[in-house]
């Protein structure tokens, strides 16, 4: 039976819409999602159809995947997403063989060519790449999700259901087929008059929690001590991670044990997110000091933070941002440990006297007609960013193994974007026992991808070494390491 639904809509927040008109020919704004699959105790094998079953079963509880975005006339507000679109799985579902011997290098080049094409925006915006030929009886399923269309929590959501963590999904063959019908031009325009009458609301509330957040960041920045060590705001450095990033995207993976990260985190009396923040540190200032020959100032990192962390929202973007001073000019890794901790600490405090949510409500009012043509004369032109030099994020994934068609997945990796000027974004997710590293790059950044997360996982040794605490172990469960070799 097929059943003509009234148009059901919701417009994208002000910082889905940022996200969405930054995108230009080399700054791509979908986010990826790496699902390693161990098939080899799969007894009756495993194979490209498995995975689309398993798809084409869930996709009931996967509701962002059946968005499509509209706009709005003569951009007069930010577009729409229709809901409850159909969605052609022979386009969204596809197959890529890794190249021999089907390793990790291998697997982390292929993503890469994956990542280096846009989204078609006139479809859903995703598609999911299944990766065959690996070694060991692995696949992958290589997601490419539109950032606009969710976050970092959002995302996590959305994959904890396609792997059998949230329950078992209606039987969607019972349900009748739902065909949308595109709103008219009126509206289209009627909803963004309503919408607009609704932020001019809002607008003066919003100018005075910005003013107060303000006046209580002023006030708490003259108590503060200054100090040398911490990068200054808006005076990142230039360096060779800055540069006009061209739209050839890079990627590299490695993975390191949980435990043994949370036991350096409690050795050292700092929190799991500051080592982290460590190891990025670490890993850059070896990479500085072989491109750049000398590390001899701080830079600075945007980190995420999210607004909203529930476990049922699987859309949208419920982020705000944190400048974080990385201290890639100190040698010794327990004072950069040290340094990273109160560097991590100030951002978070400004970022609660501002406001955790101030930056997603001001991007409301980001002009539709003007913003994109900004965004793209700032992507061709900028080969030096003075808010950052880099993106580095930490997302806590699944603490249970999820399956997809009934073989375990072993590692999950996730990333985000590049910004203008700057082209290095890391993320890591922690998955049940380990941490899976990901840093996606340009062509015109490294010599090999695989010497920023090798340059990480020796920043990693360094400090278990310097806690007087054992060398990092190879985590079983994982594929093996690629080397910067």
């Amino acid at each position: 039976m097929q059943v003509v639904a009234y148009p059901f809509m919701k417009r994208l927040n002000g910082m889905d819409a940022m996200l969405l008109y930054s995108e230009t020919p080399n700054l791509h704004t979908h986010t990826l999602k790496v699902a390693v699959i161990d098939a080899s105790n799969c007894a009756d094998g495993y194979d490209f159809d498995a995975f689309r079953r398993t798809v084409a079963r869930r996709l009931p509880l996967l509701d962002p995947l059946r968005y499509r975005l509209i706009d709005i006339p003569w951009r007069l507000h930010h577009p729409m997403w229709l809901e409850d679109c159909p969605v052609d799985l022979d386009y969204h579902l596809r197959r890529v063989r890794v190249p021999a011997p089907g390793r990790r290098r291998e697997l982390d080049r292929v993503i890469g060519e994956i990542a280096s094409t846009p989204l078609d925006r006139s479809r859903p915006l995703w598609e999911f790449h299944f990766a065959e030929g690996m070694a060991d009886d692995r696949y992958a399923l290589i997601g490419k999700v539109h950032h606009t269309l969710a976050d970092g929590v959002a995302s996590a959501n959305l994959l904890a259901r396609l792997m059998d963590l949230t329950g078992t999904p209606p039987n969607h063959h019972a349900d009748p087929v739902v065909v949308c019908e595109e709103p008219t031009r009126r509206e289209l325009l009627w909803e963004a008059q309503l919408d607009h009458f609704r932020n001019i609301a809002e607008l003066p509330g919003l100018v005075a929690d910005a003013a107060s957040g303000l006046s209580r960041l002023r006030r708490r920045a003259k108590e503060r001590n200054s100090v040398l060590d911490l990068a200054k705001p808006f005076n990142a450095p230039s360096t060779f991670l800055n540069h006009v990033v061209s739209p050839v995207r890079t990627f590299a993976t490695a993975a390191l044990p949980l435990a043994e990260v949370k036991e350096t985190a409690k050795h050292l009396g700092v929190t799991f997110n500051d080592v982290v923040l460590s190891l990025a540190a670490g890993g850059l200032r070896e990479l500085l000091l072989r491109y750049d020959g000398q590390a001899d100032r701080p830079i600075m990192a945007t980190v995420p933070v999210s607004t909203d962390k529930s476990t049922d929202r699987i859309t949208g973007n419920e982020i705000g941002g944190m400048m974080v001073s990385l201290p890639v000019h100190i040698d010794d890794p327990l004072e950069r440990v040290r340094l990273t901790s109160m560097a991590t600490r100030r951002a978070k405090e400004t970022n609660d006297l501002l406001g955790p949510t101030l930056q997603g409500r001001m991007l409301e009012y980001l002009p539709p007609p003007l913003a994109p043509a900004l965004f793209r004369a700032q992507a061709k032109r900028a080969d030096h960013n003075r808010l950052m030099n880099v993106a580095v994020s930490n997302v806590p994934g699944p603490r249970r193994r999820g399956h997809i068609g009934g073989a375990p997945v072993s590692e999950i990796y996730s990333v985000g974007v590049l910004s203008a000027g700057s082209a290095f974004n890391m993320t890591v997710w922690s998955y049940v026992d380990q941490v899976d590293i990901a840093v996606l790059s340009d062509d015109r950044t490294f010599d090999e991808p695989h010497e920023a997360t090798s340059a990480v996982t020796r920043a990693f040794d360094e400090l278990r070494r310097a806690c007087g605490l054992a060398r990092a172990t190879a985590v079983e469960s994982a594929m093996p390491p690629a080397s910067a070799g």
